[in-house]
C-alpha cells in the first residue's frame, strides 16, 4: 500500500486489524513525510525512536484499543515524559518533564504512536502560530506565492493533519484554538465540554477556559480519538466524573427531528459574502437532512470578546507567575550585585515573547486592586450572562447551533501580526463556547474563490458530544468536502 500517511484513523485501524498493514509501516510512512516537510514548520521535536518502539509494541499487542498502532502528533503544550515540552516558549527551554500528561497517557494506553511534538503559539496565546519560539507554522494550503497562517494556537497540529504528516493530532482550545485552525486547513476539530478531558499535565493558559480535543481528517476520526482522550481524572479537580459514551457508535447521520438554531447575533457587520453563503448553504443542508431550523437570539454575544480578553489574560498572569527562573526552564545570566528581583525580571523579559508579555500585563492590570471590580468582576458577570443565553436556547428545545467557524479564510503570515485587535477578532465566533463551557466542532464546508478552505461550526448541549458529532457527521455527509492542498513543500 502506498500513501499510507494519507489514511484516516478509522481505515488505518481496520487495515491494522485485518493485517493489511503494520503499525511500523504506517509510522515509517509518516516519519518520511515529516522529514520532507520542514518547510511547514509543523513538527518541532521529532521522536522517531519513540515512535518506532511504540509501533513495534502495537504490532505485537493482541488487545489494543481503537488507536492501537495509529501515528499521532502531540501539541507542544502536552507534557510528555523525557521529551521536550516547551509550550513554544523560550522560558521553558530545556524542560523535559518527568511525567506524562493524562491525555497522552490515555492515548498511549490505547496503543497510539507519538511521532513528535507540534508547533503552536507561545503558551497557546495567538490566532496565527506566529508567536512561537520555533518560528511560524505554515498552512499547507496556498493561494498564490504567499505563505498562509494555519491558524492558532494549534497551528502545527492543523498543518500536520492537513498535510498528511500524521493521522491525527491533539490540540487545545481556550478561545477557538482547535476550531479556527481546523477551519483554516480544511480538517475537523472538536472542543469538548469543559471537564470532559483532563487538563492535568497540559501547560495552563487560562484554566477555566482551556480544553483539549482531537484534530482529525474527518468526523469519525474525531469521535474515535475523543473517546480515547476523555474520562474522569482525580488529578484534575475540574474533570467531570461522567461515563464516556462510544462517540463513534453515535454516528448514524440521522438528524431527523433535531432542532438547529441560527443565532442572529453572529451576522457580523462586514462579514464576507462567501462566509454568509457558506452558512446559508450549511443551514439548507441540515434542513434537507430532516432537521428543523429555528432563528435564535444570544443577546450577550457582542460582549463575549471583551469579556474573554479580560478573563483569559487575568488567568494567564496568574498561571505564568510560576515561570521565574528558579525551578525549571530558562534562567537569565545575572550581573554581579543582582538579587532575586533582577533574576525574575531578566528571566521573564528574555524568556517570554511579546504577545505573552502583553497578555500578562493586561491580566495583572485587570486583577490589580483599583481595577478588579471595574474589569475582572464585570467580565465574570458578563460570562454568566453569556452562559445563560445558551441555557435559555437549549431549554427551548434547540439541539445544536450552527455558525461560521471563522470570519475569513486563512490570511497571509505577517499581515495581522502587528495589530493585536485585528488578531483577536479572529476568535469572534468561537470564544462564546469557551466562556459557556460548551462543546463545539468545526467541519470543513467549502472553498472560497481563492481555493482556500472555509469551515462551519456546530455548538452542542453540554456533555452531548455524541449528539453534536452526529449532527456534524450529517453535515459532513451533505457537504462531501474532499479537497486537499497541492503539495508545494
Amino acid at each position: 500500500m502506498s500513501d499510507l500517511s494519507k489514511m484516516k484513523i478509522a481505515e488505518a485501524r481496520d487495515a491494522l486489524k485485518a493485517g493489511d498493514v503494520t503499525s511500523v509501516e504506517l509510522t515509517e510512512a509518516c516519519l518520511a513525510e515529516i522529514e520532507a516537510a520542514d518547510a511547514l514548520g509543523a513538527f518541532v521535536h521529532k521522536t522517531p525512536e519513540i515512535a518506532l518502539e511504540q509501533a513495534k509494541a502495537a504490532d505485537a499487542r493482541k488487545d489494543g484499543g481503537d488507536l492501537n498502532g495509529i501515528p499521532l502528533g502531540i501539541k507542544d503544550l502536552f507534557c510528555t515524559k523525557g521529551v521536550a515540552s516547551q509550550a513554544a516558549s523560550g522560558i521553558l527551554e530545556g524542560f523535559k518533564p518527568e511525567y506524562e500528561s493524562t491525555v497522552t497517557t490515555q492515548l498511549f494506553n490505547d496503543g497510539a504512536v507519538m511521532l513528535g511534538k507540534l508547533n503552536m503559539d507561545e503558551f497557546a496565546m495567538g490566532s496565527s502560530n506566529e508567536t512561537s519560539v520555533y518560528g511560524n507554522a505554515v498552512n499547507p494550503w496556498k493561494a498564490g506565492d504567499a505563505e498562509l497562517t494555519p491558524g492558532g494556537s494549534s497551528g502545527g497540529s492543523a498543518s500536520a493533519v492537513a498535510a498528511d504528516l500524521c493521522l491525527g493530532a491533539t490540540g487545545t482550545d481556550t478561545g477557538g484554538s482547535i476550531r479556527q485552525p481546523a477551519a483554516f486547513t480544511g480538517i475537523t476539530g472538536i472542543k469538548p465540554t469543559y471537564g470532559r478531558v483532563s487538563r492535568w499535565g497540559i501547560v495552563a493558559f487560562a484554566s477555566s477556559l482551556d480544553q483539549a480535543g482531537p484534530m482529525t481528517k474527518d468526523v469519525r476520526d474525531a469521535a474515535i480519538m475523543l473517546k480515547a482522550m476523555s474520562g474522569h481524572d482525580p488529578k484534575d479537580s475540574t474533570s467531570a466524573d461522567l461515563a464516556v459514551p462510544d462517540f463513534e457508535a453515535a454516528l448514524t447521520g440521522d438528524i431527523r427531528g433535531k432542532t438547529i438554531g441560527i443565532p442572529k447575533e453572529y451576522r457580523m457587520e462586514g462579514m464576507p459574502a462567501e462566509i454568509e453563503k457558506l452558512w446559508e448553504d450549511g443551514t439548507a443542508m441540515l434542513k434537507d437532512a430532516g432537521a428543523k431550523i429555528v432563528d435564535i437570539s444570544l443577546p450577550h454575544t457582542k460582549y463575549a470578546l471583551p469579556a474573554y480578553y479580560v478573563i483569559a489574560p487575568a488567568e494567564a498572569s496568574s498561571n505564568l507567575a510560576r515561570y521565574d527562573g528558579v525551578r525549571f526552564g530558562h534562567r537569565a545570566k545575572l550581573d554581579a550585585g543582582d538579587g532575586i528581583t533582577e533574576m525574575y525580571e531578566k528571566t521573564r523579559a528574555e524568556g517570554f515573547g511579546n504577545e505573552v508579555k502583553r497578555r500578562v500585563m493586561i491580566g495583572t492590570y485587570v486583577l490589580s486592586a483599583g481595577f478588579y471590580d471595574a474589569y475582572y468582576n464585570r467580565a465574570r458577570k458578563v460570562r454568566a450572562l453569556i452562559k445563560k443565553d445558551f441555557e435559555d436556547v437549549f431549554a427551548q428545545g434547540v439541539d445544536a447551533i450552527l455558525t461560521p467557524a471563522t470570519p475569513s479564510s486563512a490570511f497571509e503570515l505577517g499581515k495581522k501580526f502587528d495589530d493585536p485587535v485585528q488578531m483577536y477578532l479572529n476568535d469572534v465566533f468561537t470564544v462564546t463556547t469557551n466562556l459557556a463551557g460548551l462543546p463545539g466542532i468545526a467541519v470543513p464546508a467549502g472553498l472560497d474563490k481563492a481555493g482556500l478552505p472555509l469551515g462551519l461550526q456546530l455548538i452542542g448541549r453540554p456533555w452531548e458530544e455524541g449528539d453534536l458529532l452526529n449532527t456534524a457527521y450529517a453535515l459532513e455527509q451533505a457537504v462531501q468536502f474532499v479537497a486537499k492542498p497541492n503539495r508545494w513543500w
